[in-house]
């Protein structure tokens, strides 16, 4: 008799992987070239090349910019750090935002991990934090499936969801240049762009922004009592009060504008997935986005 992990492994391949396979892990690939160890040639530096790579004394010498190349890693390590806080434990409809984050984070650790690639995991809230080192194999995406699906004690300890210092932590985990994916909702104060972008100075970072369309846009439910899921924090709201609805929403268009700004300043590739759309589609447009930017 099979486990619920790896029953939902089991699903998830053969509904979402079957079908993406090759399609993200071709896209991602062409980001790591240059980055080995060992040093191949130099050449003229062209408006697409990663400034890192200039090398300077050559540049001076020359009066015009060269570029280092690399023999190219064949391997890729990717790591995906994971928001499992509480705000992130809210769905208005059959998909919780969690259920999408454990669904994206299965689905990317079993299509690196086909291709020998190896995966690893930060898992994160203020009050427990876990690392599961980068690894390959289909054993290992079912280990991180059945540590995704154990139940999660609901805990506050009062205050907002520290993304900084999971950032943080993801960048003194991940000690060689990889891929790494970061699933939150990132609601709260935008404090953590300092730590985003040292990330992604050392790293290629795509931000997947998970959302219930509720957050976005609350509907007409009368006299309601809103909690703040981290916070403990209640309000009683009129959501048919029409003022009411306007400033909600002038805030959730500032929010969305700053979080939009702060990940374009951090020069990271940033997704908003809502809780109400196919996997298979997000990830696909996902990966057609990245690949219309780097062209």
């Amino acid at each position: 008799m099979t486990s619920p992990p790896d029953r939902l492994l089991r699903r998830l391949e053969w509904q979402v992987v079957r079908r993406l396979d090759g399609r993200l892990q071709g896209a991602y690939r062409t980001l790591f070239r240059g980055t080995g160890i060992d040093f191949a040639d130099l050449r003229a530096y062209t408006p697409e090349d990663d400034v890192r790579h200039i090398d300077w004394n050559v540049t001076a010498r020359l009066d015009e910019p060269y570029v280092r190349q690399y023999t190219e890693d064949r391997e890729l390590t990717a790591w995906l750090v994971l928001d499992r806080s509480a705000s992130m434990r809210f769905g208005s409809n059959e998909y919780g935002k969690d259920s999408v984050l454990t669904e994206l984070a299965v689905c990317l650790a079993r299509l690196f991990s086909r291709g020998g690639n190896r995966v690893g995991a930060v898992l994160y809230d203020n009050t427990a934090q876990q690392v599961i080192p980068a690894r390959t194999g289909r054993t290992h995406v079912l280990h991180l499936t059945h540590q995704l699906t154990k139940p999660v004690t609901a805990r506050r300890d009062g205050s907002p969801t520290d993304i900084a210092a999971m950032l943080r932590l993801a960048a003194s985990t991940a000690r060689r240049r990889s891929l790494v994916f970061v699933i939150s909702d990132f609601i709260g104060d935008v404090d953590w762009e300092p730590a985003l972008t040292r990330l992604s100075h050392r790293h290629e970072v795509v931000a997947m922004r998970v959302v219930d369309p509720m957050e976005l846009d609350l509907p007409d439910l009368g006299l309601i009592l809103i909690e703040d899921a981290e916070t403990g924090e209640q309000l009683l709201a009129d959501t048919s009060d029409p003022l009411f609805r306007q400033r909600l929403r002038a805030e959730v268009d500032a929010r969305e504008s700053a979080v939009t700004a702060s990940m374009r300043r951090a020069g990271v590739t940033a997704h908003r997935i809502g809780t109400d759309q196919d996997l298979v589609t997000a990830l696909i447009e996902m990966a057609h986005e990245s690949k219309q930017r780097r062209r």
